[in-house]
């Protein structure tokens, strides 16, 4: 299932959040999105979800989602929200129990996406027993269970240190070369901008509009820690958000 953005714009009373985005995000491809704090990143993920509506233009999905689609669309967000009493099995099957799969039909799920995410062993454990790595890996576990056509990805690395991070982007990867999937994937990091998304769009300062869509073509499997071509797409995004930081700083100067 694709996702389309026709002309999306949308403000709260006066105060302008974004303007005129279109925006194309193709099956089976991570679309990262980046740009300065308050450009409306995470406002426009809410519109893709559905959970809220832009003033203007529209929100569509083409197609069919995959075979077993329990939700088309789920979030992965940042501070994992996973409940302290029930098990690492227990968080995943609540998602099911919404859809009521139990039993054996639910067993199947989470042993598999247990297996896809390294939590086998884990299965029993509780939220405090795990790092903070782990319990991202429970919610990204969870979110597979119900097969979703698009994750929709809020800054879900943000609150790990920087090694845990590099070991969950390259988690993210093994994943999507096993069973390619689609996300929408907010982030302020450059670094996993250029690991994990095929395309990165990068939006300009308040009112949010896309200032550049730039494909990275190198196979995700291909990309590695220190690679020079994703070092030379990091430095172009930077300039790219370094320059829209200048216009802000000139603009509040003159205003």
């Amino acid at each position: 299932m694709d996702i389309r953005l026709e002309g999306i714009s949308h403000s709260y009373d006066t105060f302008e959040v974004m303007r005129d985005i279109s925006l194309e995000i193709p099956s089976g491809q991570i679309v990262c999105i980046v740009g300065p704090s308050g450009c409306g990143k995470s406002t426009l993920l809410r519109f893709i979800g559905g959970l809220e509506q832009p003033k203007r233009g529209r929100v569509l999905q083409l197609g069919e989602p995959p075979k077993g689609c329990l939700n088309p669309l789920t979030y992965i967000f940042q501070d994992f929200a996973l409940l302290p009493w029930r098990s690492v099995s227990g968080n995943i099957s609540l998602v099911l129990e919404d859809h009521g799969i139990k039993g054996a039909a639910a067993r199947t799920i989470i042993e598999d996406v247990l297996a896809r995410t390294k939590l086998t062993d884990f299965a029993k454990a509780l939220p405090k027993q795990l790092s903070g790595g782990m319990k991202q890996r429970v919610a990204i576990a969870r979110a597979l269970a119900v097969n979703p056509a698009v994750m929709l990805m809020d800054e879900p690395l943000s609150a790990l240190d920087s090694q845990t991070r590099e070991l969950l982007m390259d988690d993210l990867v093994e994943l999507w070369i096993r069973q390619p999937f689609t996300a929408v994937y907010v982030t302020h990091n450059l670094a996993e901008a250029v690991r994990l998304g095929h395309k990165v769009v990068v939006l300009s300062r308040r009112p949010g509009q896309i200032r550049e869509v730039v494909d990275i073509d190198k196979p995700l499997a291909e990309r590695e820690f220190g690679d020079a071509d994703l070092d030379r797409a990091q430095k172009h995004l930077w300039q790219l958000m370094r320059d829209e930081a200048r216009a802000a700083d000139a603009e509040l100067l003159n205003g």
